[in-house]
Formats: C-alpha cells, sequence, structure tokens
C-alpha cells in the first residue's frame, strides 16, 4: 500500500512528549480467501516526534484498504509500517480489531518505539 495519499504537519508542541489517539470504527478490507468484506476497529495511539499527521488524508488512506485483499495480520503491520515511515515517531500502538469472521474474533496488536 502506497501511502503517498498521507499528509503530515509539524509538530505544535515540540518541546513536550503528548499522546495522539485515533479510533476508525468503519475500517473495510476484503478477506483474500472468500473476497468478502472484513470489518475492523482500528486504534491507534502515538507519541509524535517532528511530525504529525493530517486527519483528511488519514481517512482517505484507510478508505484505500475497501478493495484491498489481506490477512489481519499483513493489513495491521502494513498500516504500522506505512504511519511509521511517514511520521517516525516516538512510539506508535496500534490495536485492529475485526469483526468475527467463521465465528472467530480477531484482535491484532503492532508497536513501534524507537
Amino acid at each position: 500500500m502506497s501511502n503517498n495519499i498521507l499528509e503530515t504537519f509539524e509538530n505544535p508542541k515540540i518541546d513536550r512528549e503528548y499522546t495522539i489517539n485515533f479510533e476508525i470504527p468503519e475500517f473495510t478490507s476484503l478477506c483474500p480467501k472468500t473476497g468478502q468484506p472484513d470489518f475492523a476497529n482500528i486504534l491507534i495511539e502515538y507519541i509524535p516526534d517532528k511530525l504529525c499527521v493530517e486527519l483528511k488524508s488519514l481517512k482517505l488512506y484507510f478508505v484505500s484498504f475497501r478493495d484491498k485483499p489481506g490477512f489481519h495480520e499483513d493489513l495491521t503491520n502494513q498500516i504500522l509500517d506505512d504511519l511509521v515511515k511517514l511520521l517516525n515517531p516516538k512510539y506508535m500502538h496500534i490495536n485492529a480489531e475485526f469483526n468475527v469472521r467463521g465465528g472467530i474474533y480477531t484482535s491484532v496488536s503492532v508497536t513501534h518505539e524507537k
């Protein structure tokens, strides 16, 4: 997934360490086996360094997954990789809580620390 959709802005309070949290409750992608839609609630927590992610671009980035097939584990790690490459944050944690598929709920958590 290309992150050329994502935009940044300078951290307005670079001299203070603080946490930013996002919740994306309408994440959708496609099951790579069946082609059926998968739904998830994505929770992002990060401590910015020099850059912050711009929200409209973040929304468009997540919409770009709608037609993308992928396993839950791969998609969650791809999101972390894209955001870390873009922002180089001090800390980032992503938890993807996928809705039931085949009688099983899946939650995938990934973390980056400098």
